[in-house]
């Protein structure tokens, strides 16, 4: 099977930038509106991004998170030297690097304008930050948390959002503002997602092993759902219904929930009532990254290393090496366990994975960053 060759991002020359144009590795005739299901297995590693001062002999940094803004034209990675990094999908270049020293950076996310970013503090404070990117000034800070920032949600019709934290607390932002308009005491509310719609958001404690729904407009009540994770694991052992959760995301058709896990598989469940539709069970190693809210031997938390596709149909998941595909729409064995439709070959750790929310395009990384397009000769 052919592959699609893969660039590599070198130091800036004289010469121009080659253009990265997504139509052009769809295929002259594929256009990035293609349906997911026609170029799912054809994905192959195509642009690797390597620092400049690493080639320079400096050390490493790991990437902790991956965000595309809404139109899918910039990709942006917060780093453990305390840079945030931006990318040009549609060119494939490095746009911009933006330093957060003072505070350090983790969960950077791109509001639902291109040009403003949130992100958690890992030093100084535990503070969300409101940064401006075009001059990298800091427009707000969101202050109230009283330990580290696990998670940030973005709303996905508004720029409200939801924090959460090892304080046990949960809170609710709405960006014009810098305090927050809502907050929930909850164990181990380490990981949270809105639905689709807007209208309802789900928290993940792994202390309590439960996942809870709320109602956005009557939040400050008792959650109106509350699924039970140890009840329904399926085949996962018990301790994988407590701990190593790394990523919580609503599927865009609203019908599921995925839960993932650094264990042996990550759970799919029914958005609606909280059963276990399968277990994607992973046939290698997972990633080095701790769950969410974890801290072992000084290894790093992950941000998520799985994530629906925009359609709703597909889980892509990183591993120790190459990426896994489930099909949500394939029956699982009775166990409810379903393997992989597809591996996606690499040789490099994918710790962190995103899907771009417009194009047939993937991002993953670990210490390097890997943009991944359909091979149009596969």
């Amino acid at each position: 099977m052919a592959s699609t060759p893969m660039d590599l991002d070198d130091a800036p020359s004289t010469t121009a930038t080659p253009s990265f144009n997504l139509t052009r590795n769809l295929g002259a005739n594929v256009p990035s509106t293609t349906a997911v299901s026609d170029v799912i297995a054809s994905y192959r590693p195509t642009k690797l991004f390597q620092r400049d001062d690493i080639k320079e002999g400096k050390s490493q940094p790991s990437i902790l998170s991956i965000d595309f803004d809404d139109p899918g034209e910039l990709c942006m990675t917060s780093e453990s030297d305390e840079t945030i990094q931006i990318y040009n999908v549609k060119d494939g270049r490095h746009d911009k690097s933006l330093l957060s020293k003072k505070y350090g950076v983790k969960l950077a996310k791109f509001t639902h304008t291109s040009s403003s970013i949130i992100y958690a503090s890992t030093q100084q404070n535990d503070a969300i930050r409101y940064l401006a990117t075009h001059d990298n000034s800091f427009i707000r800070y969101f202050e109230g948390h009283e330990g580290a920032v696990t998670n940030l949600a973005l709303h996905p019709g508004a720029d409200n959002f939801i924090s959460c934290s090892v304080d046990n607390t949960v809170r609710i932002w709405n960006i014009g503002t810098k305090q927050w308009t809502g907050k929930l005491f909850l164990n181990t509310p380490y990981l949270s997602a809105w639905d689709p719609s807007g209208n309802v958001f789900a928290v993940a404690s792994p202390g309590s092993g439960s996942i809870l729904l709320y109602d956005y407009r009557n939040y400050e009540k008792a959650p109106f759902s509350v699924f039970d994770v140890l009840k329904a694991r399926g085949p996962a052992d018990t301790e994988a219904s407590f701990r190593g959760w790394t990523k919580l995301e609503f599927s865009n058709d609203g019908k599921h929930i995925l839960l993932g896990s650094r264990g042996n598989g990550h759970f799919l469940l029914d958005s609606f009532d909280g059963s276990l539709k399968a277990y994607l069970k992973k046939p290698g190693a997972s990633t080095r990254r701790l769950g969410v809210g974890e801290m072992e031997g000084g290894n790093m938390e992950s941000s998520g290393e799985c994530c629906f596709a925009p359609d709703g149909r597909y889980v892509i998941s990183g591993a120790k090496s190459d990426l896994l595909v489930w099909d949500t729409l394939m029956t699982p064995g009775s166990d409810k366990v379903l393997e992989p439709a597809h591996v996606l070959e690499e040789k490099r750790e994918a710790a962190v994975v995103a899907y771009n929310p417009r194009y047939n395009m993937i991002a993953s990384a670990d210490q390097d960053l890997m943009f991944w397009l359909p091979d149009p000769t596969a």
